[in-house]
């Protein structure tokens, strides 16, 4: 990674995906801001997990939006007594379930089988705190938030990296929880962006696009990128690429601001999406 400019850190926002493959891998956009210019250098396409691993393990200084979650619902934690700590929670969710996601599943059907309809997938206050509503850590079919907790969070805990308002780690490695659903609600409202090449979700994603070099959406930044990369986020028909660096955007407004952005008081067990109003 580049030394970062004028003494800022290098910034990276991380499309997460619990099973990586070439066909469908984690997206990294990477970048630098200067002044209220955040320039996108490049995206990186990262086929398998140990090639994660290899991102989180690189040399600082750096910030990252990661879209995944950092804590699981207290309602959960507390009901199998996981623990007290993010960190701790993940370690010992590991442990029990031998470090296999489908025991993890299991542990989330069993408890959710038992309780009214209606509260199986609970949220956090975060993700309740979010517009839209972030899905609950919970949810491991259809989109798989929970694996991604399971696969990614453990990694974040494990390479060390400094976690605001969770985990003490390297303060040249800063992880941040980003949510992209978020960022881009800011500037196109409820329109769909994703999974298409239909004409209306293009023309969304490159709505979106126009606003972050227009600077709009509330991070007072605009985005400098060539052309060609400009293109290739609306391209991207299944939206992975403007996650990214819609994640990079929320990396950029986190670094400058108190606390990372994070409101205080953080819940240590369910963490909190960067940006997201407190409640």
């Amino acid at each position: 990674m580049p030394a970062a400019t004028h003494g800022a850190p290098s910034l990276l926002g991380v499309d997460f995906t619990s099973a990586p493959t070439a066909r469908k891998p984690i997206v990294v956009a990477r970048g630098h801001r200067e002044g209220e210019t955040l320039h996108v250098r490049r995206l990186d396409r990262l086929a398998a997990l140990p090639a994660f691993e290899a991102l989180l393990a690189e040399a600082g200084p750096w910030c990252g939006g990661f879209d995944l979650p950092f804590g699981l619902p207290r309602a959960f934690v507390e009901a199998h007594a996981l623990g007290d700590s993010a960190d701790a929670v993940v370690a010992e969710l590991h442990r029990r379930c031998g470090g296999r996601r489908m025991a993890f599943r299991d542990l989330v059907d069993r408890w959710g089988n038992g309780r009214p309809a209606g509260q199986r997938l609970v949220h956090r206050a975060t993700d309740r705190a979010c517009t839209p509503t972030s899905s609950s850590p919970l949810q491991t079919r259809y989109v798989p938030v929970g694996f991604m907790y399971f696969e990614g969070f453990a990694r974040l805990v494990r390479a060390g990296v400094h976690l605001p308002g969770l985990r003490a780690g390297d303060t040249k490695r800063v992880a941040l929880e980003a949510y992209p659903a978020r960022a881009a609600h800011a500037l196109v409202g409820a329109r769909s962006y994703k999974n298409s090449d239909a004409p209306d979700r293009a023309e969304a994603r490159a709505a979106i696009v126009r606003g972050l070099v227009r600077g709009e959406g509330g991070f007072g930044l605009a985005l400098a990128l060539p052309r060609a990369l400009r293109e290739s986020l609306i391209d991207d028909a299944s939206g992975d690429a403007l996650d990214a660096t819609l994640c990079l955007v929320q990396a950029a407004w986190a670094e400058r601001q108190p606390a990372h952005g994070l409101p205080p008081g953080v819940d240590a067990v369910e963490g909190w999406i960067v940006g997201a109003p407190a409640r």
